[in-house]
């Protein structure tokens, strides 16, 4: 297997004033190709802040961070953004969709954005809607969907540009224990026939349990 994140001495820092507080304290960890690593520990340990520096959502202070052999440190805030695009999906807790958008136009808008043609983007759409079994509700706005087929659609928007790597913060978080294990149950299958490797942060031990490994968290650092 090959390593596709890796993350050396990393060091987050974050100054309020004469504050200080060391969100990241040395953190080391990799993570190979096609593995589903769970992150999960105490409230305000570290967690997202993690995943926000891995993915490029965030700087670091010090050390490394690869991801396929790329040195995020080394790339501009443009670079970065551009790599993201290209590179990975983001699932999050509040779905973060447009209320005004339908689910197609919803999964279709980062590739307009990344100018796809919008024709390409449209069946692109669907093509992932049908990926995640809402094929049937691509023309329902939001408010029209369940709290379960909300975060298919996010799933689907994250998976529009074959992201060598999905990044979930909380995917389950605002779900029921009925469409929380159906998110899993997909997540899980989208993993083993994708090979795309997933790194979901999460309180719920139901999502360590179905993941390849557990990293845990203490005060910003693996324990």
């Amino acid at each position: 297997m090959s390593l596709i994140i890796e993350a050396q001495q990393v060091k987050k820092i974050y100054r309020s004033g004469q504050l200080r507080v060391e969100a990241l304290n040395g953190i080391d960890m990799a993570v190979e190709a096609g593995e589903m690593v769970a992150i999960m520990g105490p409230s305000g340990c570290g967690k997202t802040t993690l995943l926000n520096c891995l993915s490029g959502l965030d700087t670091i202070d010090e050390g490394n961070i690869f991801i396929q052999g790329d040195n995020l440190r080394e790339l501009s805030d443009n670079e970065r953004t551009t790599y993201r695009a290209r590179h990975m999906g983001f699932i999050f807790q509040d779905f973060n969709l447009l209320p005004v958008l339908s689910a197609v136009e919803n999964v279709e808008l980062p590739m307009l954005i990344a100018r796809v043609p919008a024709k390409k983007a449209r069946r692109r759409a669907l093509e992932m809607l049908e990926r995640v079994g809402l094929l049937d509700r691509a023309r329902h706005r939001p408010a029209e969907l369940s709290g379960g087929q909300r975060q298919r659609v996010t799933i689907a928007r994250a998976l529009t540009n074959d992201p060598a790597i999905v990044w979930a913060d909380e995917p389950t978080g605002n779900l029921d224990s009925e469409n929380a294990q159906e998110i899993l149950d997909l997540l899980c299958r989208l993993n083993r026939e994708h090979g795309q490797t997933f790194v979901i942060v999460t309180h719920a031990i139901e999502v360590g349990n179905l993941a390849n490994r557990i990293i845990t968290m203490r005060d910003g650092q693996i324990v």
